[in-house]
C-alpha cells in the first residue's frame, strides 16, 4: 500500500474515531465547564418555561441549544446548603447545623481545606478553577474572628479553586465588599473593615433609626441595620468605606471578572463557576434594566440575569470556545417575592408566576421552594430537547466525574450520582429515583411520582441567619404539624394530602427516607474505589 493511500484512508478514518468517541461521551479533549448560578430564580421565570412578562432570550437560547430539566432540584430550599451540596456532592444536612443554615458575612468557612470537592477534583483533572460572584459559604478558621484587613483565609483557594473574586456572603449581609483571592479589593489600610452580626459597632446610621436616609426602598427590621448605598444591610459594618461596592455595578463586574478568567485559560480546560446575586434581595437593577421588565423591579433584575449570561455567552462564541463548553445554568433554590424589603415585588406580579404555580417558596420543602431552572448546553455532546427525568444540583459533581474521566474515590461526593447518561441523553429513564429535599423545617422526600414530607417540630428561632424571626410567614409556613403525601403526577402543585388513602406508600416512603439518613450516603456506587 503506497503512501498516499495510507493518508487518504488516515483522513477518512479520523472523522469515525472522532464520532465514535463522541458517542461514548467522553472526548480526547476535555470540555470546559461554566455552572452559573443563579439565586433564587424560580422555575417559571424564564420565558423558555412559559413567562410572558419577563423576556430572557439568552437563556431560552441556551435552551434551545441544550437540555431543560422540567423536574431539576436544588438539595435545599435555602442558599448556603446547596452551595455547599454543589461543591461536595453531598447532602448539607448530613454536617453540623453550620452547612445547614444562611451564613453571615463573618462566619467561618464551611467546607473543610483538604477536601475534595467539584473544584479540587477537577484541578486534578488538569483544569484551571476560578469562582466570580456570590460566595456563601463562610472564610476563615472560627478560631478567630475574619481579618478583613490582611489575608482573608481560608476560603476558596483552600478548598480547590485557583482563582477567586467573591463578595462573602448575601448581598444584604456585610461587610460589602468584593475579595480577589485572599485580599479585599480597594481596602484603605487607615481605614480598616470591623463586622458584627451582634452590636452596632460604629455611628453609622441604621435603618432602623433614620429610614429617611433609605434611598430605595424600606426593609423589616432584620434587614434595617447598617445603610450602605441608600440600602439597609443585615449586620453592622465599620470603615472600608474605599472598598465597598456599588449594587448597580455588581452585573458588570460580574461579567468583566468571568470573561477575564474565561479568555486568559482558553487554550487549556477550565471550571468556571458564576454566583449572580440576582433576583435575591436587595434588588437592584443597573440603569439599563429598569423599567424593563413587565414585572416590576424582580422581572426587570431577572432580565439583568439574562444579560449576564449572554455576555458570557459571547464570550464563547468570540473565542471559539462554545462547542466544546458544558455550560449548566440554575438556581440555589426557588423563587421568593417579598424577602425582606418592600420593593413591590408582590404588587408588581402583573399575572407572572415564579413557580409556575408550585407550592411554596425559598426556604421551603415544597415543590416551589425547590424546583428550580436546570438547562445544560455542550452542542458537541447534548441534543437539544426538554427533559422531565429527575436532576438534583448534587449530582453534578459524580456527572462531571465521568465526563472528564475522574474516578471517585471512597467516601467522595456520597449523595452525588453519575447522571451522564441523563445529561446526554443516552436514557430516557430515571437514574435518579429520588431526591431529598431539605428547608429550614426539616427534610422531604421525592420519590418517583410520590413527595413525602414528615411532621415537623415547631419551628424555633434562629437557623436562618441572624435577626430572623421564626413567627414570619414566609418561615411560619415550615411547621407541618401532621405528614403530608402528595401524587405530584396528578398534583403537582400540592393541594391534596392523600397521606389516609395511601397509608403504606406514605410508610414506605417515611421509611426510605429513614434509610438515606442513616446510610450516610444516597446510594451505594458500585464505581466508588479505595
Amino acid at each position: 500500500m503506497n503512501g498516499s493511500l495510507i493518508i487518504c484512508l488516515a483522513a477518512l478514518l479520523l472523522p469515525l474515531t472522532a464520532l465514535s468517541s463522541a458517542a461514548s461521551g467522553k472526548l480526547r479533549s476535555k470540555p470546559n465547564i461554566i455552572i452559573i448560578l443563579a439565586d433564587d430564580l424560580g422555575s417559571g421565570d424564564l420565558s423558555c418555561a412559559g413567562a410572558t412578562k419577563i423576556k430572557t432570550p439568552n437563556i431560552d437560547r441556551l435552551a434551545a441549544d441544550g437540555v431543560r430539566f422540567t423536574q431539576g432540584y436544588a438539595p435545599s430550599a435555602t442558599c448556603t446548603p446547596s452551595r455547599f451540596s454543589l461543591l461536595t456532592g453531598e447532602y448539607a444536612w448530613r454536617q453540623s447545623a453550620k452547612k445547614n443554615t444562611i451564613l453571615d458575612g463573618d462566619a467561618p468557612l464551611c467546607i473543610e481545606p483538604g477536601r475534595l470537592t467539584l473544584p479540587a477534583m477537577l484541578r486534578q483533572a488538569g483544569y484551571q478553577t476560578g469562582i466570580v460572584g456570590k460566595w456563601h459559604l463562610g472564610l476563615g478558621d472560627g478560631k478567630t474572628r475574619v481579618n478583613f484587613n490582611g489575608d482573608v483565609n481560608p476560603g476558596p483557594l483552600e478548598i480547590g479553586f485557583d482563582y477567586c473574586h467573591i463578595i462573602p456572603a448575601t448581598v444584604d449581609r456585610v461587610p460589602s465588599v468584593w475579595i480577589e483571592n485572599h485580599k479585599v479589593i480597594g481596602l484603605d489600610p487607615v481605614d480598616p473593615i470591623e463586622v458584627s452580626y451582634v452590636k452596632n459597632i460604629g455611628d453609622a446610621p441604621t435603618g432602623l433609626k433614620r429610614p429617611d436616609l433609605l434611598t430605595r426602598f424600606g426593609a423589616d427590621e432584620q434587614h434595617s441595620c447598617m445603610i450602605i448605598n441608600g440600602i439597609s444591610r443585615i449586620g453592622y459594618m465599620k470603615g472600608g468605606h474605599s472598598a465597598r461596592f456599588k449594587d448597580e455595578e455588581l452585573p458588570k463586574t460580574v461579567v468583566a471578572k468571568s470573561v477575564e478568567f474565561i479568555e486568559k485559560h482558553k487554550d487549556a480546560p477550565f471550571f468556571l463557576e458564576v454566583g449572580l446575586f440576582e433576583p435575591h434581595v436587595p434588588r437592584v437593577a443597573a440603569p439599563p434594566f429598569v423599567g424593563k421588565s413587565g414585572s416590576g423591579l424582580r422581572g426587570d433584575v431577572i432580565e439583568q440575569i439574562d444579560w449576564e449570561v449572554g455576555e458570557i455567552m459571547k464570550a464563547l462564541d468570540r473565542l471559539k470556545l462554545a462547542d466544546n463548553t458544558l455550560v449548566i445554568f440554575s438556581s440555589d433554590n426557588g423563587p421568593i417575592l417579598f424577602d425582606g424589603y418592600f420593593d413591590r415585588s408582590e404588587e408588581d406580579l402583573n399575572g407572572h408566576q415564579p413557580t409556575e404555580g408550585l407550592r411554596g417558596w425559598k426556604y421551603l420543602t415544597y415543590e416551589g421552594g425547590c424546583r428550580v431552572p436546570l438547562i445544560a448546553r455542550w452542542p458537541q455532546q447534548i441534543k437539544p430537547r426538554v427533559s422531565d427525568q429527575l436532576f438534583s444540583l448534587v449530582d453534578i459533581y459524580a456527572t462531571v466525574a465521568q465526563l472528564t474521566g475522574q474516578e471517585l474515590t471512597a467516601g467522595a461526593a456520597p449523595d452525588s450520582l453519575d447522571l451522564s447518561s441523563v445529561l446526554l441523553g443516552k436514557t430516557k429513564k430515571n437514574v435518579r429515583d429520588n431526591t431529598v429535599l431539605h428547608g429550614i423545617g426539616g427534610l422531604a422526600l421525592r420519590q418517583g411520582d410520590w413527595k413525602y414530607i414528615p411532621a415537623t417540630e415547631k419551628m424555633k428561632p434562629g437557623g436562618m441567619g441572624s435577626g430572623a424571626n421564626a413567627a414570619d410567614p414566609r418561615f411560619a409556613a415550615a411547621n407541618i404539624p401532621e405528614p403530608l403525601l402528595f401524587d405530584l403526577s396528578t398534583d403537582p402543585n400540592e393541594t391534596k394530602n392523600v397521606i389516609t388513602s395511601h397509608p403504606k406508600k406514605a410508610a414506605e416512603l417515611a421509611k426510605e427516607l429513614n434509610t438515606i439518613i442513616a446510610k450516610g450516603e444516597a446510594r451505594k456506587r458500585p464505581e466508588a474505589k479505595q
